[in-house]
């Protein structure tokens, strides 16, 4: 038998004050995409801004469906619209918060393992990590570099071509 031990680092700041101006600014955009969540049956919009290398910030939301496997989360927008559009222009940071009427978040919101599968494959595919910045609306945020910080066993086969 041998024992494995799996640290995830990420770094904590108690408000978007304590971010340098482009991180502040990405968070500031993440919250502006809530407006165009699609949420009516959970009530939990969530919103994400993405900076590109070139500097161009995408924005995206979650989209339900009454049929709830139709709809997706915000990140998977997000990543799919770069990719269908940006593919050559390498993600460099990405923002995600969330807001619901129903109750008060006190702590950044994580991304699912669906968007973090995808996120993996878009770090793949672009040769880079993304930097990401998980946002709580009037409280912390937290930030890592790389997808290995979310989902420390991610799938990949690289015979899979």
């Amino acid at each position: 038998m041998k024992e494995h031990e799996i640290k995830i680092n990420f770094t904590e700041y108690g408000s978007l004050a304590e971010l340098d101006t482009a991180d502040k600014e990405l968070c500031e955009e993440a919250v502006k995409a809530l407006d165009t969540s699609h949420s009516p049956y959970s009530k939990f919009r969530v919103g994400v801004a993405m900076r590109l290398q070139s500097g161009k910030i995408l924005h995206a939301s979650n989209q339900e469906n009454v049929a709830y496997p139709s709809g997706l989360c915000a990140e998977r927008v997000a990543l799919f619209y770069w990719g269908a559009n940006y593919a050559d222009d390498p993600i460099q940071s990405m923002a995600v918060t969330a807001y619901t009427d129903e109750f008060q978040l006190s702590k950044p919101v994580t991304s699912c393992g669906a968007c973090l599968q995808v996120l993996a494959e878009y770090e793949k595919k672009q040769g880079r990590a993304i930097k990401m910045l998980l946002y709580c609306k009037g409280g912390p945020v937290w930030v890592a570099t790389g997808i290995e910080s979310f989902l420390p066993f991610l799938f990949f086969e690289d015979r899979l071509k």
